[in-house]
């Protein structure tokens, strides 16, 4: 099957946010927003997930309607590209995505951007150590998780690679493993409180 990727140009910044987005909210075009202010980014790819390994997906909403909302929230802005392609090249973790990607686009500078939530719980994802070995890292601020995330087994560990976030534009450039903080505006929006919002109103 043959798998059509975004068109990309030698050089190209590009951050890879992924994630179920059950539902997408403000919070997660914030973390995006600032993402590519803050890195000098071209574009951010949102990597739509078939299901998160982590959790149960038996309630999950389809692929195809997550990606419309997504499309739907990110407007008509051109550097925000949503995307399926897991669903398309069959893999279930971030460490499989990124090394398809890599080995696809060796031309194209990734930076793997996730909320401090997810930082959080980053040392519970398979083979994580393989993914901050694999692109820089940026993570971004969220209410409730900013001491949470800094003092995660993660963070610890990779504490050495840690740049500040005023060197933020020379991120993409950097061979991993390098990541750093970024601290701003945060929306206080949580997929998980929407979830319960909406099942209330049923």
């Amino acid at each position: 099957m043959r798998i059509f990727l975004p068109p990309t140009s030698p050089g190209l910044r590009v951050g890879l946010f992924g994630g179920s987005f059950n539902p997408p909210h403000e919070g997660h075009r914030l973390v995006a927003q600032t993402a590519l202010r803050r890195l000098g980014l071209d574009q951010v790819w949102w990597v739509v997930t078939p299901g998160n390994p982590l959790k149960s997906n038996s309630e999950l909403p389809s692929q195809a309607d997550r990606i419309a909302l997504v499309r739907d929230l990110v407007g008509a802005d051109r550097r925000m590209v949503v995307t399926g392609i897991e669903a398309r090249i069959g893999t279930r973790y971030t460490e499989q995505t990124i090394r398809f990607l890599r080995s696809r686009l060796p031309q194209v500078n990734f930076v793997w951007l996730m909320g401090a939530d997810n930082l959080a719980d980053f040392h519970r994802w398979k083979n994580w150590e393989n993914i901050a070995g694999l692109v820089p890292m940026a993570i971004i601020d969220r209410p409730g998780s900013t001491l949470k995330a800094a003092s995660s087994p993660a963070a610890r560990m990779l504490a050495r690679f840690r740049i500040d976030e005023s060197d933020g534009r020379i991120l993409p450039r950097l061979a991993a493993p390098r990541w750093l903080f970024l601290h701003g505006k945060r929306s206080p929006q949580s997929s998980t409180v929407l979830r319960e919002k909406a099942q209330a109103r049923h």
